[in-house]
């Protein structure tokens, strides 16, 4: 039987494993999963005790998780696979790029002012390194296709796709045609099609501009509408017609779960106004509903990787950043401990109804982190 990909559809981390496959001439199979459903099964939890994807199953037997170690599996699947360069000196480079490269690339999104220019510059000085590299190179590693192309490419794709305008590319010409031949080859074009590159930058709403603000600003929208066109109900019903399109949008299935007493704006806007100890865990504790929702201990799964504590710090940014569908059903608070080249990240996330759902799962950095389910009933 032919290997085996388990994932929600389009997860960006697949890809590698996927290019490096077509390389190799390797099969592999990414059947239809359902997260929540089919990861909780008996039948995947035997071969997949975390219930994490992405999931590889090999044909030999061979189970394992984590995109990278997938990749780094399927590249040396083939004896003579040139995915590692010619020697064990390129076999080093490839794991440095993986590695050391693709972590700061990868972590990279805007999330309030003083966070965003600060990514912003670390990621413009890990594109001029690359940039300068690839001055007198074709490629990352010897003069094939290997993968570090592979990862690295993969870890730009995103940012490509919805940050790096052509004004900003502009200033990596060279990142910019090592880019451009490794996503037209045909095996990078089977598995990713044609990447069209930015035109105009995505933008992000900054976590200061909370709830309250969102909601004055949406509120003006519904009512304006109904004190301009009192004179008809059956427009006015019809206007409501269209105002649901902002509640479909998500179509969360925590939606449909039972009220809770807990109100996670009031939640909010009590720890932002309070300190935290005692005052926020009291009334947290108070209002605290086991039922409606559920505490999870969450890890950074890398910690052994990261070195200064603005960077950790950029990375708890990306990460929420990434969480922006989850705003209405999760909070959760995370801190950098430790000092330079030697942090962890952790911390704690409240999460709407008693399993992950999909608006925290589907966060392209989710995999980096352990969500462990905590005792709420313990308190």
């Amino acid at each position: 039987s032919p290997q085996k990909i388990y994932s929600y559809p389009g997860n960006p981390r697949v890809s590698k494993a996927l290019i490096a496959a077509r390389y190799n001439g390797l099969e592999i199979e990414t059947p239809a999963f359902q997260i929540g459903v089919d990861n909780k099964s008996a039948e995947f939890l035997a071969k997949f005790p975390h219930g994490k994807v992405p999931a590889f199953e090999g044909a030999d037997g061979t189970n394992l998780f984590e995109s990278s170690a997938i990749a780094f599996y399927v590249a040396a699947y083939k004896n003579d696979t040139t995915l590692f360069g010619k020697t064990k000196a390129q076999a080093a480079l490839v794991q440095q790029w993986m590695s050391a490269w693709v972590g700061p690339i990868r972590g990279w999104r805007p999330y309030n002012k003083p966070a965003h220019d600060t990514a912003v510059t670390n990621v413009k000085r890990a594109l001029d390194v690359l940039n300068k590299i690839l001055l007198h190179q074709t490629y990352l590693v010897g003069e094939h296709i290997t993968l570090a192309d592979i990862s690295v490419t993969a870890a730009l794709l995103e940012p490509c796709k919805l940050f790096f305008d052509k004004e900003f590319r502009n200033e990596y010409k060279n990142v910019n045609r090592w880019f451009a031949t490794a996503v037209n080859q045909k095996h990078f074009k089977a598995v990713l099609g044609e990447v069209a590159l930015c035109e105009v930058p995505q933008k992000y709403v900054a976590p200061k501009k909370d709830d309250k603000k969102e909601k004055k600003e949406e509120k003006p929208k519904v009512e304006k509408p109904k004190e301009e066109n009192p004179k008809e109900k059956k427009k006015e019903e019809e206007d409501d017609d269209d105002e649901p399109k902002p509640e479909p949008k998500p179509k969360s299935a925590l939606d449909l779960l039972p009220p809770s007493p807990l109100v996670l704006d009031e939640w909010k806007r009590f720890y932002s106004n309070n300190e935290t100890i005692p005052n926020a865990m009291n009334w947290l504790w108070e209002h605290f509903d086991p039922q409606g929702w559920s505490i999870w201990k969450v890890d950074y799964k890398y910690n052994e990787d990261l070195t200064l504590i603005f960077m950790s710090s950029n990375l708890i940014g990306g990460f929420f950043n990434r969480l922006e569908r989850a705003r209405k059903y999760a909070f959760g608070s995370m801190v950098v401990t430790g000092e330079n080249n030697k942090n962890a990240i952790s911390g704690y996330f409240i999460i709407r109804g008693q399993e992950i759902p999909e608006e925290v799962y589907d966060a392209a950095d989710f995999e980096s982190y352990t969500f462990v389910k905590v005792d709420s009933g313990a308190q």
